[in-house]
């Protein structure tokens, strides 16, 4: 299964709840704006579109899908936990 990783930095609180909100049903947070996990391959493109439905120009999305071999080459430094905080903590 693909292990997908999905980084953004979006301005607007808005649309950066609901690109979090898109994400947490999908995958691990890992850091306040970095998503994590294992995806069946027939979901990838969903979330994509999701995520499309959600972002304007002056935000940036990064997506990763990473295979078995990159999985395992994998580093963490520090706490290494998920994030646990409610989805809104970035509204002001």
């Amino acid at each position: 299964m693909p292990y997908l990783v999905i980084a953004y930095d979006v301005p607007d609180n808005l649309r950066r709840l609901r690109l979090a909100r898109i994400l947490l049903g999908a995958l691990d947070r890992v850091q306040k704006s970095v998503f994590e996990g294992e995806v069946e391959e027939g979901r990838i493109a969903r979330i994509e579109e999701r995520i499309r439905r959600v972002v304007r120009p002056e935000d940036s999305v990064r997506i990763y899908i990473l295979c078995a071999a990159c999985q395992r080459r994998i580093r963490g430094i520090g706490q290494g936990a998920s994030v646990r905080e409610p989805v809104d903590f970035w509204v002001v």
